[in-house]
């Protein structure tokens, strides 16, 4: 059976898997996922906007992100649930879209994959009780406007309006962290683990980390994070559990070898999940929406014994065990989102001012497994000393445990935490350029991007949104983009692709 995805950074010779999926996903459960696609969008043009169905568009939505659900059943079983709500003859092949001149499919494609990033974080704040009138009104809203014949100009509005409603899609998730578990606050954290029984959590869902915690207080069994939750170390109603030790391994494209044989249990609360190698598969838990062929599922009720259960009968290392990051370090620091870099606004104006620091550079994103993607610590490594590093998201392992050292007491590197928090940055961006009386754009603040799926396909789109202008963007262009759409975005937004470190902080520098 033959496929069609070109949803992620690393499909298949940059154009699109067509027999099976570069991330492990199986034709047919492309065809499933394409099919769910095409319920939702026959339910957002028939059904009633009730709070059920809002919920079954962000949540079947989220299913169909590169590496959340690989579980053909699952995904059957939601497209009869779907079809269940569908009152209407309304009918809609989201394969027509692909077959559709490449100009309408390129826009399209940016309005559905941001949607699918938008429908994410739409998830993580309605599970802490979170929702917003007008990002629930817009899925519906974007999902209709896709299956109409519309005009290159009236699909462009709606990719700028789908950056709009995500960034407020962002704010509202801030809120939700922020109010729920406290500001994110500065914290070193350890990359290496201490004998006896332990869970590592993976994914991004804070409320899921939270419940567990809680579960496994006084039961002699450790919480580490990986990949994206390393950044829940820093809020405050997170930390305070003592057993919430460190962070295990990387990113999440290094798992297949960083799980391998690790007596530990692992949860996965959303994605990244990759197919799961037999030497691990005993001891890995699903959640949420991710799930896995013949993976142990933790349904609505978020009972996780049967994960502590298995954490206690592995019995974790017999010894403390010394692990590092890429670069050979074991401390990692977290916590600087816009709530802490903008309470000493005041010491970084001043040290832009006096020239101290002479260049800010947001450096951050999806990590990968393509080649090319050493670019960022290459360029993190060869950023002036008078630059300062933000960085967010997955990409960040790629140098997040090399020591840059400060500039007036302030951190050379600072994490803003998960790619949702690219707010953070976004927040912090606009009050400097308040500061400074001038347009984001004449800050001397650059952004270098790498993408891998669709959260970063959204978070891009509300960059455009905000008019910010000559980001680089890599390792590769997407394959979704077409060359008109491209040459759109390259002459309004100056868009440019990544190319060496060297050159690009040269033009970067000599702007």
């Amino acid at each position: 059976m033959n496929m069609f995805c070109f949803q992620c950074e690393q499909t298949a010779h940059g154009k699109g898997c067509t027999v099976q999926g570069v991330c492990g996903k199986k034709a047919d459960t492309s065809n499933l996922q394409d099919e769910l696609t095409s319920k939702l969008i026959e339910l957002a043009n028939c059904a009633e906007k009730s709070d059920m169905n809002t919920e079954l568009l962000i949540d079947g939505l989220f299913t169909t992100i590169t590496n959340v659900n690989f579980d053909d059943r699952s995904i059957k079983e939601f497209i009869e649930k779907v079809q269940k709500n569908i009152h209407c003859d309304s009918k809609f092949d989201i394969k027509t879209v692909w077959d559709c001149d490449e100009d309408i499919r390129s826009l399209k494609s940016l309005i559905l994959f941001g949607l699918k990033g938008m429908a994410a974080y739409t998830h993580h704040a309605r599970v802490l009780g979170y929702k917003d009138v007008d990002a629930d009104n817009f899925f519906y809203e974007a999902l209709q406007e896709i299956s109409k014949d519309l005009s290159a100009d009236e699909l462009l509005n709606l990719v700028l309006k789908t950056g709009e409603i995500n960034l407020k899609c962002m704010e509202l998730l801030d809120k939700a962290n922020t109010e729920t578990y406290g500001t994110p606050a500065p914290r070193k954290v350890t990359t290496n683990i201490e004998k006896g029984p332990f869970i590592i959590v993976t994914g991004h869902d804070l409320r899921d980390l939270s419940l567990l915690l809680e579960q496994t207080k006084d039961k002699g069994v450790n919480i580490y994070t990986h990949g994206e939750m390393l950044p829940c170390h820093a809020y405050p109603e997170l930390n305070k559990y003592p057993h919430l030790k460190g962070n295990f391994g990387t990113a999440w494209q290094n798992q297949q070898k960083e799980f391998d044989n690790v007596p530990a249990a692992i949860l996965f609360t959303t994605n990244c999940i990759m197919p799961v190698k037999d030497s691990y598969k005993d001891r890995v838990f699903t959640t949420s929406v991710v799930e896995y062929p013949d993976m142990v599922h933790i349904g609505e009720d978020k009972d996780f014994t049967p994960v502590i259960e298995k954490a206690i009968e592995l019995g974790g290392y017999k010894e403390d065990k010394k692990m590092t990051g890429i670069n050979g370090g074991d401390t990692l620091t977290v916590g600087f989102g816009h709530g802490t870099v903008l309470s000493v606004a005041d010491k970084v104006i001043e040290a832009v001012k006096s020239g101290d620091i002479k260049h800010i550079f947001l450096v951050g994103g999806c990590d990968g497994a393509r080649p090319g993607r050493n670019y960022y610590t290459d360029f993190v490594k060869q950023a002036p000393k008078d630059s300062i590093i933000l960085t967010l998201a997955c990409g960040k392992y790629r140098f997040n445990d090399l020591d840059l050292g400060e500039i007036n007491g302030i951190p050379r590197l600072l994490d803003m935490g998960q790619c949702n928090d690219a707010y953070s940055a976004i927040k912090v961006a606009v009050e400097l350029s308040k500061a400074f009386n001038c347009s984001v754009n004449e800050l001397p603040l650059s952004l270098v991007l790498s993408w891998y799926e669709q959260k970063a396909v959204c978070i891009l789109l509300t960059l455009l949104y905000l008019g910010i202008e000559n980001i680089k963007l890599g390792p590769t262009l997407p394959a979704f983009v077409s060359p008109n759409v491209l040459n759109i975005l390259v002459d309004k937004y100056k868009i440019k692709p990544v190319t060496t470190p060297k050159e690009d902080l040269k033009e970067i520098l000599n702007r």
